[in-house]
């Protein structure tokens, strides 16, 4: 049997964990037409609703690769949950607007973070987890530099 000491790959088995974790409770909500990944982007366009979020943003804000976002909002488009929309100063530019199918699902997704958020914590302390908070970053802000 491999064994590994490896903080990455404990890391990407906490991902993996959480990713099916979420899926599943989506699934059970109703709501498992959208994935993991356009929950979150469709939650940052929430957030930032009252600003112009463009493609640059997506891809800086999840450390994803140009053609990879390209395609996921391309699929978000196609299944109705956003909308490119021209900037009247720049007609090259596009922002990106969630329709009100897209801000419904946003709000059926709320609660289930929320609940696989508490599953995340379940058993650690207020210290530990904001602990863990920090080291987290710490590590984002490591491999961000190492970029």
């Amino acid at each position: 049997m491999y064994q590994t000491c490896s903080l990455g790959h404990e890391i990407r088995v906490i991902s993996n964990l959480l990713r099916r974790r979420m899926e599943t409770n989506m699934r059970r909500k109703g709501i498992d037409k959208i994935t993991v990944m356009h929950g979150w982007i469709i939650g940052y366009l929430y957030e930032h609703r009252q600003e112009d979020v463009f493609q640059k943003d997506v891809e800086a804000q999840f450390s994803i690769a140009r053609s990879t976002v390209t395609n996921i909002l391309q699929l978000m488009e196609k299944k109705g949950y956003i909308q490119r929309m021209e900037v009247p100063s720049d007609a090259r530019l596009k922002k990106l607007v969630l329709t009100s199918e897209g801000m419904q699902v946003h709000q059926m997704t709320i609660c289930s973070i929320e609940e696989v958020e508490q599953d995340l914590i379940s058993g650690l302390s207020k210290k530990e987890t904001e602990c863990l908070s920090a080291l987290l970053k710490k590590i984002e802000y490591n491999l961000q530099l190492a970029c």
